[in-house]
């Protein structure tokens, strides 16, 4: 369904996944890969995405990275320059909102891990350009967030087995953004970590994904106006 593009990134080029909608138009969702790349999961999530009349923008924070190695998945998340990352994700947000039919004009942030602790730090540091957040078990310790920056409002998803993003750790997030003045729907699910990626059988769990997006889509089709 979608196309390989390539936008600008403060002075530089990046590339991402694009998926449009067969009405040409929609709301705008920058999705944010995992730790192993943009792959075949991310880019199935992005024309998802399309498929519910969304305008969807898959970044390659790896340029041409990606691996199915947990090792290997690991160092490319820890090499990942935040910094640079952060230019990627807000090209990506110029761009969206620049695409022919894409309104409003803000996006929507959406990832899983690694993506998720992104999607919360595009939202902090871009408020300009990002309407909502959505933040499917982030885990990143590289990656620091200013929620006094952050003026969309946020839905989490997490999982109660998760050993990378521990209830403890999701509950401590939720307060420190509740107690910036701040908007977040949180769920936790009866599942493993990663529990939305439907071609890792070994920790997808088909009832809380379902959940779990038939949520997301409710939520950005109420903020994203």
């Amino acid at each position: 369904m979608g196309e390989l593009v390539s936008f600008k990134a403060n002075g530089r080029t990046a590339n991402g996944y694009l998926a449009i909608p067969g009405s040409g138009r929609g709301p705008g969702v920058i999705v944010i890969q995992e730790w192993w790349g943009l792959v075949g999961h991310i880019t199935d999530v992005a024309d998802r995405f399309a498929n519910e009349g969304f305008v969807a923008l898959a970044p390659d924070l790896f340029h041409g990275e990606k691996t199915k190695s947990p090792d290997d998945a690991g160092k490319l998340m820890m090499a990942l320059n935040i910094a640079e990352a952060g230019k990627d994700l807000n090209g990506a947000a110029q761009y969206l909102v620049g695409v022919e039919g894409v309104e409003p004009k803000k996006v929507a942030s959406i990832g899983f891990c690694m993506g998720g602790q992104l999607s919360l730090f595009a939202a902090c540091e871009f408020p300009d350009v990002i309407g909502a957040c959505v933040d499917f078990y982030g885990v990143h310790p590289a990656v620091k967030l200013d929620f006094s920056r952050l003026s969309s409002p946020v839905l989490a998803h997490f999982a109660t087995r998760d050993t990378l993003t521990p209830p403890d750790a999701a509950n401590a997030l939720v307060d420190r953004i509740k107690n910036a003045g701040k908007r977040i729907d949180a769920y936790f699910y009866d599942a493993d970590h990663a529990f939305f990626n439907d071609q890792r059988p070994a920790v997808y769990n088909e009832q809380a994904a379902t959940l779990a997006w038939r949520r997301t889509i409710d939520f950005l089709r109420k903020t994203l106006v």
